[in-house]
C-alpha cells in the first residue's frame, strides 16, 4: 500500500484515526471550557460564551461592562511610571507636616496600630490616587473622605511623598509566618485569576498597585470582599473587582492571611 493510499479517507484506518482525533478535541473542549466552570459552585455565567471566556482566562463580557450605580464614579486618575517618582525635599517635608493629622489611624510612623493600612514606604503613586479618589468620590469610607475634601493637589502630591519616603518597617501586629497559598503564587487562570504578585510584587509591580506585606488581615479581607461585591469601585479597568468577583471566600482569607504574615520588604528611602 502506498502512502497516498494509507493516508487517504479511503482508507478505513484513516477515518477511524481522524474520527477518534476529532471526538477527543470536541470531547476535551466540552469538558474544558463548559462543563468544568459550570461545576465551579462559587462562580456565576451568563451564558455558555461567558463559561468559555472564563476557561480560557479572559474577563467575560458582563463583567468588564457592569454599568456602576447612579452617583457613583470611578477613578479619572491617570498614573503612569513618571508619576511622583522624583519628590522635592520640600514637598517631603510639607508632607511630614500634614501627616500629623493622619496619625491617629496611621500611626505616627506610617505603621498602624489597628486595622488602617500601613503606609510607610507605600508608594508615591498609590497614596497620590487613593487620596485623589477619595476626594472625588470615587472611594468612599467615612473617615478618609471627609479628610480628603479639604486636601488640594499640592498637599496630596506631599503626603504621598513623605509616606513613600519613610522606610518599611515591621507590621504592629505580625501574623504567624505562612507559606503562600496557590491563589498567591499560581492564580486560578481557568477563572480570569492572575498570581498576586504579578501585581503587587515578588513577580512584578504594576503602577498604581501597592504592596501589601505586613498590611492588616482584617484590612486586606475588607478590601478584597468590598471590591468583590462592587462596594469598592476605585480600581483601574474594573481588573480587582472582576479578580476579586471570582475569587472564593477561602481565598480571600487564604491570601489576607499570608500577605498580614509577610515582613515589610525594607527598602531604602527616597533621597
Amino acid at each position: 500500500m502506498s502512502a497516498r493510499e494509507l493516508f487517504s479517507f479511503r482508507n478505513p484506518h484513516t477515518r477511524t484515526a481522524v474520527g477518534v482525533t476529532v471526538f477527543v478535541f470536541l470531547l476535551s473542549a466540552l469538558t474544558g471550557f463548559i462543563l468544568l466552570p459550570y461545576a465551579q459552585p462559587q462562580l456565576k455565567f451568563t451564558g455558555i460564551w461567558d463559561a468559555i471566556c472564563s476557561a480560557a482566562g479572559l474577563p467575560s463580557g458582563n463583567a468588564t461592562t457592569e454599568a456602576p450605580p447612579a452617583g457613583a464614579p470611578g477613578s479619572k486618575v491617570v498614573l503612569t511610571s513618571a508619576t511622583l517618582a522624583h519628590p522635592s525635599q520640600q514637598s517631603i517635608g510639607r508632607g511630614a507636616t500634614l501627616a500629623q493629622r493622619c496619625a491617629i489611624c496611621h500611626g505616627p510612623t506610617g505603621i498602624s496600630r489597628a486595622d488602617s493600612p500601613n503606609l510607610a514606604g507605600q508608594y508615591a503613586a498609590v497614596i497620590y490616587k487613593e487620596l485623589s479618589d477619595f476626594r472625588s468620590g470615587a472611594r468612599v469610607n467615612a473617615v478618609m473622605t471627609p479628610f480628603a475634601l479639604d486636601l488640594t493637589d499640592q498637599e496630596i502630591v506631599d503626603l504621598a511623598a513623605y509616606y513613600a519616603y519613610l522606610p518599611r518597617l515591621p507590621a504592629f501586629h505580625p501574623e504567624p509566618p505562612r507559606a503562600p497559598g496557590t491563589i498567591v503564587v499560581y492564580g486560578a487562570p481557568t477563572r480570569g485569576i492572575a498570581p498576586c504578585g504579578s501585581c503587587h510584587g515578588s513577580l512584578d509591580n504594576k503602577t498604581g498597585s501597592p504592596w501589601l506585606e505586613g498590611q492588616s488581615a482584617v484590612y486586606l479581607k475588607a478590601q478584597l470582599e468590598a471590591f468583590a461585591s462592587g462596594q469598592r469601585r476605585n480600581d483601574i479597568s474594573a481588573q480587582m473587582r472582576n479578580i476579586a468577583r471570582a475569587m472564593t471566600p477561602a481565598e480571600i482569607e487564604e491570601a489576607a492571611a499570608y500577605y498580614a504574615s509577610q515582613p515589610a520588604q525594607i527598602v531604602k528611602a527616597v533621597q
